[in-house]
């Protein structure tokens, strides 16, 4: 497999508070990888360095997702632009024509069940329209790595489960990298192929679950194996917890 990610050791302080302890962990390409751990633990400090928008004190990183489709806890979208001038942004960035542009979006906007509202402003949309529009943006950018703040943690439990099950399907058919981060259990198993889990700050890897579910099985998350997933994510976030701030 080709690494798309490949981070040893990697530490960051900001003055006397340890934000990043040593953390160390690969993304292959075409992996779906969700990185989970507890509020507070250095997370989106975490894909800035990635994402090459901060620098590291510490550690070697090797990464190719500099020109990634990203999606910050913030979606971003411009309140005096509509629906489909938003997302034409990454396209427009690109230096395609406006009628190949709109072309474009327009043969995405369905995909999204955005195909009503290519007029509307973002605050005639609901949260989880906002949240479609701003990952068709990043989609758009033609990056074969999408990467995800807290892809749905300000949305309500069935709206954010309901995308869950939608980007689920959605990343089948887009044949993309995903790498995103979160505090939400339940999302780390839904959306990753791995789950790799910090420990609270300063944070390192306490370990790594494989999640091998159909897209069934991840829809139905009271199925056992939903479950037995769950459970394993769990116990290493106990675990982090009980050794903070020491590998284990």
């Amino acid at each position: 497999m080709i690494p798309l990610v490949d981070v040893v050791g990697l530490a960051k302080s900001f003055g006397d508070l340890r934000v990043l302890g040593c953390v160390s962990f690969r993304v292959n390409e075409g992996e779906a990888v969700g990185i989970l751990g507890p509020s507070g633990c250095g997370k989106t400090t975490l894909l800035r360095i990635l994402l090459g928008l901060e620098s590291a004190d510490g550690g070697r990183v090797s990464t190719q997702l500099e020109r990634a489709g990203y999606l910050p806890q913030d979606v971003l979208l411009f309140p005096w632009k509509t629906a489909m001038e938003n997302a034409e942004l990454p396209l427009e960035l690109q230096g395609l024509r406006r009628e190949v542009r709109r072309g474009r979006v327009r043969q995405e906007l369905p995909r999204f069940g955005l195909e009503e509202f290519a007029d509307a402003y973002p605050h005639e949309m609901s949260g989880g329209m906002r949240q479609r529009l701003a990952l068709l943006r990043a989609v758009l950018t033609g990056s074969r790595a999408l990467v995800l703040d807290e892809p749905f943690g300000a949305l309500d439990t069935l709206t954010r489960h309901r995308l869950q099950d939608w980007l689920t399907s959605l990343l089948d058919d887009l044949d993309r990298t995903l790498l995103f981060v979160t505090h939400d259990l339940d999302e780390a198993v839904s959306l990753s192929r791995r789950v790799v889990v910090l420990s609270r700050r300063p944070a390192h890897v306490v370990g790594e679950v494989a999640v091998s579910l159909t897209r069934e099985e991840r829809s139905n998350r009271l199925g056992r194996r939903v479950l037995l997933a769950r459970d394993q994510v769990l116990s290493l976030l106990e675990r982090g917890e009980e050794h903070a701030g020491q590998p284990v």
